[in-house]
């Protein structure tokens, strides 16, 4: 019986992780790249500092996952956002964190700037 019951929470764990949280999207490249010129979405990288540097695209601002917390007052909720890492794990979690905090229009970048180059 305990064994069931563990098996079910990993299953639904795993689950969680999987299905798109409602008011998240993910995109391609090539979407993220024709919101590019749109001034009605802003772009956020989540990556660190040392990789933005290394490689970014101009519509990103840098803002790492680390620091997205102290920063979200200064992004606008009326305002679509796409948010990207190096392959999308963080930008997954930094989308759910936006969720959180009332934004509704939240893209996500497939693949992330792995898939940008």
């Amino acid at each position: 019986m305990i064994t069931w019951i563990l098996i079910i929470l990993i299953v639904a764990f795993f689950v969680s992780r999987i299905i798109p949280v409602k008011g998240i999207t993910n995109i391609t490249v090539q979407e993220a790249k024709n919101k590019g010129k749109d001034k009605r979405v802003q772009f956020i990288d989540v990556r660190t500092p040392g990789e933005y540097n290394g490689y970014n695209s101009k519509p990103f601002m840098n803002i790492p996952l680390s620091n997205l917390p102290a920063k979200i007052d200064t992004l606008d909720k009326n305002k679509e956002v796409v948010v990207i890492c190096q392959s999308g794990m963080r930008s997954t979690r930094a989308a759910k964190l936006l969720k959180k905090h009332g934004f509704n229009k939240i893209y996500n970048v497939k693949g992330g700037m792995s898939a940008w180059r």
